[in-house]
């Protein structure tokens, strides 16, 4: 296995839910280090790679480190746990899914259980909910829970790990959007390896704290002042049964990135990073937004008077299950058209509309 693919599967496999992101990003800041100039992080853990850290125009590349997770939120006296969502965590898939609870104590292992289908009224079939989902870590009381580490305010994910299925596709938990923090990574290191001298300043953000609402982004975004922001995040794959092409768009992975056109997006910013597309034969697919984009693209496209902003997505089966399944032909054409973009921009181009 290769060193990024090393890395690639130390990172995606460590949690680092919302607020709480700091291992994460530690794995990834070792990596990129190599590659940049100098780094920096900020107070909430978002992590920050240079290139050319003295040239006046900045580049902001951008991905979310973050984590969809679970907080425990009532411990019963017979020490079952009861969960409140960090982020958008989903209730209809927790029966039976085995989680970590992290704890200053170290990682304590439990169960989402489920009554069994024997005693299950077949006529009034209860469906998981936020009101009924709960947590068994082998305790027999709120005391035992307590003196095993777990309080309220623990933070919970999911336990599993990155796989692959038909050699063609990354299968797992939290590929929202650490696969975006793998393929900026990746941009530093090519870059490195090709000897690309750019003209300004590239600034390889990992931020923190998307997944509650752009927090992250919003604060990075204000520290650096970019020039130009490009964000690379996930979009659905429609193609899996039951999603509706009608409601959500026509997008497939193993097809090409995703562009988006928006009011967040800078049309300008989107027809150079169509044109680098084209140039270097890179297959691409087109989404709309409606008002906003909903990732980090909109903290940077509204911070400072005004970023030119775009978003490059991956197309993504299953989101925010434990499953989440990305084509690895779309990854490395997401790594390509950044690099392509970046070879390409000239940092005296006019993003006016109006003149």
């Amino acid at each position: 296995m290769d060193t990024n693919e090393k890395f690639l599967y130390k990172y995606l496999n460590n949690a680092s839910p919302t607020g709480f992101e700091a291992s994460g990003q530690q794995i990834w800041l070792d990596y990129i280090k190599p590659f940049v100039d100098e780094y920096f992080t900020d107070a909430y853990g978002t992590a920050v790679g240079v290139i050319n850290p003295d040239a006046k125009f900045k580049v902001v590349i951008e991905a979310h480190a973050d984590e969809i997770s679970w907080f425990v939120n009532y411990i019963t006296p017979e020490g079952y746990i009861y969960v409140i969502r960090n982020g958008g965590s989903d209730h209809m898939i927790a029966p039976s899914m085995r989680v970590n609870i992290h704890t200053d104590k170290g990682v304590v292992p439990g169960v989402f259980g489920w009554p069994a289908i024997h005693v299950r009224d077949k006529g009034k079939e209860e469906t998981p909910k936020m009101e009924n989902i709960f947590i068994d870590i082998g305790a027999r009381s709120k005391e035992e829970v307590l003196e095993m580490g777990v309080h309220v305010g623990s933070v919970i994910t999911f336990n599993d790990e990155l796989t692959e299925l038909n050699k063609k596709f990354y299968s797992g938990r939290a590929l929202d959007n650490r696969i975006g923090g793998y393929m900026i990574a990746e941009v530093a290191r090519l870059l490195k390896e090709q000897q690309v001298e750019l003209p300004f300043g590239l600034y390889i953000v990992n931020a923190v704290q998307e997944e509650i609402g752009l927090r992250g982004a919003e604060m990075i975004a204000a520290r650096i002042k970019p020039d130009v922001a490009i964000i690379t995040d996930v979009c659905h794959d429609t193609t899996a049964p039951m999603y509706s092409k009608i409601a959500s768009g026509d997008y497939t992975a193993g097809k090409g990135p995703v562009l988006t056109c928006g009011a967040a997006v800078h049309k300008k910013l989107l027809d150079l990073i169509i044109d680098s597309a084209k140039k270097e034969d890179i297959p691409f697919q087109r989404s709309a937004s409606s008002r906003s984009t909903g990732t980090d693209t909109d903290a940077f496209a509204y911070s400072n008077g005004g970023v030119p902003a775009a978003l490059i997505s991956l197309p993504l089966k299953y989101m925010h299950t434990t499953v989440e399944t990305a084509s690895k032909e779309d990854i490395e054409s997401v790594i390509e058209l950044m690099i392509a973009f970046l070879k390409d921009f000239d940092l005296n181009f006019d993003f006016r509309y109006v003149k």
